[in-house]
């Protein structure tokens, strides 16, 4: 579906060639799923568990922790098929592979980081839960999911800090990551300067700011 509106309809395939839009967009739905499904995870971790909460004593740190591996997990599934894809287009092993370790690693990080962030807000507001798929999809969508950041603004009449701030926002620095580990044709002229500096930082940013903040509150969650 994606493809159909997106790669023929939309014209998302501009300035990635033909053969490696299917991998560049299965790699993108993939990776993006990754940080959304463990963002809605973490909003419901505390909320969603709070027989659990008040009746035993234990870091609620490990709840959201908890639901960040469940989907690390179901992502390395999801690879298997990823794999099979790019080999199908014509991807084939290589060791440029192996650089998808540690991308993976620091978007699991990052991960944790958002769900423990939003798991602290869901314990309070619950009904951040209905609201979250609304914005992690306009977060989709400006991420480069289907579409090349550059080549989408190319000609078109924007300022150039508006097409960086696109490119280092994290779900497209960690996509980035990934679709050059994996995609032979998707070389570095795609990826924008010091974008491994940039999936480190977002990590670490996200871990220690998500991890102190939730940490703040480990007293007072299930107590109203």
């Amino acid at each position: 579906m994606y493809f159909f509106i997106f790669g023929l309809l939309l014209g998302a395939r501009r300035g990635i060639p033909s053969d490696v839009y299917v991998p560049f967009l299965v790699t993108g739905v993939f990776v993006f799923t990754f940080t959304q499904s463990s963002v809605l995870a973490g909003v419901r971790a505390i909320s969603g568990n709070l027989g659990l909460v008040r009746a035993l004593h234990f870091p609620r740190a490990s709840l959201p922790i908890s639901f960040a591996l469940q989907q690390l997990q179901q992502l390395l599934f999801s690879m298997i098929v990823l794999v099979v894809i790019m080999v199908a287009f014509r991807s084939y092993p290589d060791l440029s592979w192996l650089l998808v370790v540690p991308a993976l690693g620091l978007q699991f990080v990052f991960n944790t980081g958002l769900a423990l962030i939003f798991a602290r807000m869901g314990s309070k507001t619950p009904d951040l839960a209905q609201l979250m798929p609304f914005v992690l999809r306009t977060w989709m969508y400006a991420s480069g999911v289907m579409f090349s950041i550059p080549a989408m603004l190319e000609d078109k009449n924007v300022p150039s800090w508006v097409a960086d701030v696109l490119q280092w926002n994290p779900a497209a620095v960690y996509m980035d990551l990934v679709r050059y580990a994996l995609i032979d044709k998707y070389d570095s002229t795609y990826l924008p300067p010091h974008i491994w500096a940039f999936g480190l930082g977002w990590a670490v940013l996200a871990g220690v700011v998500g991890f102190v903040y939730f940490w703040k509150a480990e007293e007072r969650y299930g107590r109203g």
